[in-house]
């Protein structure tokens, strides 16, 4: 499993809060940042196994919020 060398930049505020908005445009930055395949699953699975105040809090665990 490859993490990105650092924290991805993701800007949250005035952009759709919807939570396929934001699982989306945190999968491109992880993406776009080096992460593989995997850490993205596994940033997808965790992400999605709660409610949304879960879905934020993973977010920030894995990319730096805007």
């Amino acid at each position: 499993m490859i993490a990105p060398a650092t924290k991805p930049n993701v800007k949250l505020i005035d952009q759709d809060g919807n939570a396929f908005s934001i699982l989306g445009r945190v999968k491109k930055a992880l993406w776009l940042g080096g992460a593989d395949k995997e850490y993205i699953d596994r940033y997808l699975s965790e992400a999605t196994s709660g409610d949304y105040d879960h879905l934020l809090c993973v977010t920030m665990e894995y990319v730096d919020v805007e």
